[in-house]
């Protein structure tokens, strides 16, 4: 596997997504964009093992470009015939519980991509995590199609209302293009996290 910009603090990194493609076609492709920057990058991608939505489109994207792909599923869900056939590493666990501990406690970033309710549970533990001071990874939002303004919205008035004690900017990178997403969460390992 070629790397063309390594950025090793961000490995492993946690991707977060749908199970669906969603409505819209740059979903699927920017999930794919993705896991190709996370390849080419050098980073290992952890995620939930499945092959459908967007989560299948950022494995593969990854995989396709030589990437090293963790993913971490139910027992229920394989029985559903919904696991990614094609990884080499597929841990299966036996509740949602475990899985979603599985996966924030082996990865030093996060990223969250379209997705739903799963998505914005994962999403927000992870950041009431970083308030709580049980990590201090850098969480980034892919912003496909403006997808995520609303809640970036409801962020500003947490902290604006006084309901959140984690800094945003120290903590959030946000952008809709995979390799500066990464770049930027990258300079908030290096720059602010733990400062």
């Amino acid at each position: 596997m070629t790397t063309s910009h390594p950025l090793p603090p961000l490995s492993p990194l946690c991707v977060y997504c749908g199970s669906a493609d969603g409505n819209r076609p740059d979903y699927p492709l920017a999930a794919a964009a993705m896991g190709t920057a996370i390849a080419k990058a050098g980073i290992t991608l952890i995620y939930g093992g499945g092959r459908k939505g967007l989560m299948g489109h950022v494995a593969q994207g990854a995989l396709d470009h030589g990437g090293h792909v963790i993913g971490i599923i139910t027992q229920q869900l394989v029985d559903m015939e919904t696991a990614h056939t094609g990884l080499r590493d597929l841990r299966i666990v036996a509740t949602m519980h475990e899985r979603k501990m599985i996966m924030a406690s082996e990865s030093r970033a996060f990223i969250a991509l379209p997705g739903g309710v799963g998505t914005l549970d994962e999403l927000f533990e992870i950041l009431a995590w970083s308030q709580l001071g049980l990590h201090h990874s850098p969480i980034g939002l892919l912003n496909v199609a403006g997808f995520f303004d609303a809640l970036i919205t409801v962020i500003e008035r947490m902290q604006q209302e006084g309901f959140l004690r984690l800094k945003p900017e120290r903590v959030l990178a946000i952008d809709a293009d995979p390799a500066r997403l990464l770049a930027k969460m990258a300079a908030l390992t290096s720059d602010s996290l733990g400062a």
